[in-house]
């Protein structure tokens, strides 16, 4: 009973090893003030997302009120110019932001892994067609091509936006995860185990994908950036649904009725607002898992500044200078 104890304890020791990394990271993602910033502000655009009927006052398409009000307490942030509330729609407009940001966000680096990662651990030929179509993608102007491929398809909905931009937008976050994977294609860990005979898709989904988990996070965040701000401007420009309820609609909308020079500025201001918010957060928590997986990045913390007292020998002299003596005594 005592070696089964013992052996339990044994066992146990390695999976809280294992655990502490983890803890570590959420524990350090707590404390970053990037991190708290973005998660806050990502988790309020969530939630208008997730209950926009609950918090908008009113039918976002209905048009049911006097054309061109100014903000007031029935609508705060005035009226369009067809008489639809401009606070109902900027709430109902989240939803459709979020979620071409999460999946366009995901293809992307989806297809961001498949390619970096077999590029760089298969080699050969493989890594050598891979590596060109990721080439062509980073000269490429990423935005005129997406122009373009939307033009094409003409008042692109939902789902096309969103494989156009996940479909375009992976180069980059393949060329970083290739440069990763290379340098870990010949550690100890994977040569032990090719030695036991472990298959390529073992290999890369339980020795190599576990150590991209920060680099693939950011890849994420990256690509959610682009797509939101792409998304906003493709849909600004006239190549979206125009009778989707976005962000980049009412822009588009906004622009089209000259709200800035018919004195309803906010209608213009807000929706470009909450696209600027919406790519902060993202970019915040980048930043932060930035800062956490790789410590060169981290900001330096100050010092508290201590009163300084003088140390003198018995015979009057100064035994060190203030900054040395400082030093040694921290």
């Amino acid at each position: 009973m005592a070696r089964g104890q013992e052996g339990d304890g044994r066992e146990g020791a390695p999976a809280a090893r294992r655990t502490r990394p983890g803890a570590k990271f959420w524990r350090a993602l707590r404390h970053n003030k990037k991190a708290t910033a973005g998660a806050l502000l990502l988790l309020f655009f969530v939630v208008l997302a997730v209950f926009p009927g609950q918090i908008a006052p009113y039918n976002p398409t209905a048009m049911s009120f006097q054309p061109g009000l100014g903000p007031s307490a029935a609508h705060w942030l005035g009226t369009t110019s067809q008489g639809q509330d401009v606070y109902s729609q900027l709430i109902w407009g989240a939803r459709q932001s979020l979620i071409i940001a999460f999946a366009a966000g995901g293809l992307a680096t989806f297809i961001a892994v498949i390619v970096g990662v077999s590029a760089a651990y298969l080699g050969g030929v493989g890594d050598g067609v891979l590596s060109l179509v990721t080439d062509v993608l980073l000269v490429i102007p990423l935005f005129p091509l997406i122009i373009v491929i939307a033009a094409y398809l003409k008042s692109a909905g939902l789902t096309d936006m969103i494989i156009v931009l996940g479909a375009v937008g992976w180069s980059y976050g393949a060329r970083q995860l290739r440069a990763q994977v290379l340098s870990l294609r010949n550690r100890e860990f994977l040569e032990a185990a090719r030695v036991r005979g472990e298959r390529a898709l073992y290999v890369i989904m339980v020795e190599i994908m576990p150590t991209l988990t920060s680099l693939i996070v950011a890849t994420f965040l990256g690509s959610a950036i682009y797509a939101v701000l792409a998304a906003a401007g493709l849909q600004f420009i006239g190549l979206g649904d125009p009778n989707a309820l976005s962000w980049g609609t009412m822009l588009y909308w906004a622009q089209n009725d000259a709200a800035l020079q018919t004195g309803q500025p906010l209608w213009a201001i807000m929706p470009g607002a909450c696209v600027a918010l919406l790519g902060a957060a993202f970019a915040l928590l980048n930043y932060a898992f930035d800062e956490i997986s790789n410590p060169a990045l981290r900001p330096v913390r100050r010092l508290s500044r201590t009163r300084y007292v003088p140390a003198y020998s018995l015979d009057g002299k100064l035994l060190l200078p203030e900054e040395e003596q400082l030093g040694a005594r921290t």
